[in-house]
């Protein structure tokens, strides 16, 4: 059985060459290949949020009684790159570039420094504290599958 942390961490992995698949695109100019991978990269990565605030944010909050400790963050991170999200949208939809690719720029190190404190230290913690794993791992598979 796959663990959460493994799993999770697989889920970052896709969402990452999803994102520099629709990088590459903008940067060769091919716009029609690059709202294709936008959209499959905003897709993924929004289920992917979904299903860390819906599922297992609420998990750890109550396994842990920590509720304004690292899930805070992290929602708010999540809050951040939505926000980023909806920049690179407006700049695909205009062709624009230069403003996607800072935008992208900007998305990369935020998701870079994000990842890395979950799966350095949140899933980690989730998969000490939460007792019933394989009924978590079904449930974000579930939220994760669309």
């Amino acid at each position: 059985m796959t663990s959460v942390p493994e799993f999770m961490t697989l889920k970052h992995r896709e969402c990452d060459d999803y994102f520099t698949e629709a990088e590459s695109a903008v940067a060769q100019n091919n716009w029609t290949d690059a709202t294709t991978k936008f959209d499959e990269f905003k897709k993924e990565l929004l289920m992917h949020l979904a299903a860390e605030e819906q599922t297992l944010f609420p998990q750890f909050e109550q396994a842990t009684g920590m509720t304004s400790g690292p899930t805070h963050v992290m929602r708010m991170e999540h809050e951040q790159m939505r926000a980023i999200l909806n920049d690179l949208s407006a700049a695909l939809a205009s062709n624009n570039k230069d403003d996607y690719l800072g935008y992208s720029e900007t998305l990369m190190v935020l998701m870079q420094q994000h990842n890395m404190k979950e799966e350095m230290m949140l899933y980690p913690m989730a998969a000490q504290h939460i007792s019933d794993q394989a009924s978590l791992l079904t449930a974000l598979k579930a939220d994760c599958a669309g």
